[in-house]
């Protein structure tokens, strides 16, 4: 069912409290380095400013585990999204309480943002007290923070229980779009990647229902190779995982889900100080070399594998792509997939979208997810609390 969305509440003269995902990446002084998170809560925020009577924006940033930390604070999140917005915004030093609520009511400016809900422990433990306060600011609560979705903290999910409560656009093309994912037009191929086979059972078991290709790639791809029967030397494996390897390669021969592993790779000695070498096909890695990319004849591979598939997904880099020695793999398939004009191209946030915009090709991938973690648990086939806490439409 779909969601009410904040099209469907009357908003007139009313207040609105709305969860937002600023948790941005910042460096060491504290500055903004990608400010995609906030780009992409603006349309839902013009929307409630043109509507509503006021706005009230919540979020967190970083993990300050229930204190307050000084270098969290959302202080330089104000000032970018004033900027963003060429409106003045009111930025508060906490969250709830009585001094709180009077300077809501005293402010004449009509966007507001709240401290760190963080710095409370009451908001990653769920408190119903804490989420009622929060209710008390507003007339209405919309939720448009997906890359919070899949937790059940108390201004995500449990806030919605004494609000009328919606969800933002980001929210619904969220889901609209991770949707195709799992009700995909064929051919489907999903790119896998990453550290941890353990991160990603969920995922694969769920889309051996539903791909007719996966590619696997990044340290990832050794444990499977390692189940095999094929050497890997230092590459980074996960031991208690090859069994559950073999399995998953012999669930996919049984459901016709034909599984891609690299056949060759960018191997080294030593990541930090390396000495680079290229391990072809039928060609071992050496006891004393890992592996940190796909090799050229992976890369080719992969791409006639995408070529005539109308859906993709993919989750996961395909090499250590932070370091440019080693993000080959990764940056050539990014580009491949901005090629691909038929098909319906989706990344699942986190280290992937990040290899996205790195690559320059966020803008032409049909969607870029904002959540990491919740991107995952959705694909995985996961019911996500802080959506499944809002109204269906009728």
């Amino acid at each position: 069912m779909a969601k009410l969305t904040v099209k469907d509440i009357d908003l007139k003269d009313k207040k609105v409290i709305m969860r937002v995902d600023f948790n941005v990446p910042c460096d060491k002084r504290g500055k903004i380095t990608d400010e995609t998170r906030i780009k992409e809560a603006l349309p839902t925020i013009k929307y409630v400013l043109k509507h509503a009577k006021k706005l009230i924006l919540m979020s967190h940033l970083g993990r300050p585990d229930g204190k307050i930390v000084e270098s969290l604070r959302l202080t330089e999140v104000a000032k970018k999204l004033s900027k963003l917005l060429k409106k003045p915004v009111e930025k508060l030093d906490d969250c709830v309480g009585e001094d709180i609520k009077k300077k809501i009511e005293k402010t004449p400016k009509k966007i507001i943002l709240l401290e760190n809900l963080r710095f409370h422990p009451q908001e990653e433990k769920g408190d119903e007290n804490f989420a009622k306060e929060l209710a008390s600011l507003a007339d209405v609560y919309v939720n448009d923070a997906f890359g919070t979705a899949h937790r059940a903290h108390a201004s995500t999910t449990i806030i919605a229980k004494y609000l009328p409560s919606c969800i933002g656009f980001l929210m619904e093309k969220e889901l609209n779009s991770l949707s195709c994912a799992l009700a995909p037009t064929k051919p489907y191929v999903v790119i896998l990647g990453g550290a941890k086979v353990s991160d990603k059972i969920g995922l694969i078991k769920n889309l051996l229902n539903k791909a007719d290709k996966i590619l696997i790639g990044g340290a990832m791809a050794y444990t499977f190779l390692k189940a095999k029967g094929i050497t890997v030397g230092k590459s980074k494996i996960e031991e208690d995982k090859l069994s559950l390897a073999e399995q998953l390669l012999e669930e996919a021969k049984n459901k016709n889900v034909q599984i891609l592993l690299p056949v060759d790779h960018l191997a080294v000695d030593n990541i930090d100080e390396p000495k680079i070498k290229i391990i072809t096909e039928n060609e071992s890695i050496d006891d004393n070399l890992i592996g940190v990319d796909i090799g050229p004849k992976t890369i080719s591979l992969f791409k006639k594998a995408l070529k005539d598939a109308n859906t993709v997904l993919w989750n996961g880099p395909l090499g250590i792509f932070e370091n440019n020695a080693y993000a080959k793999g990764t940056k050539e398939i990014a580009l491949y997939l901005a090629k691909l004009k038929k098909a319906m191209t989706i990344v699942g946030g986190g280290d992937s979208a990040a290899a996205a915009k790195k690559f320059g090709v966020a803008k032409k991938l049909c969607h870029v997810s904002t959540g990491g973690g919740a991107s995952l648990e959705f694909l995985e086939g996961k019911e996500l609390p802080g959506i499944m806490i809002i109204p269906d439409k009728k």
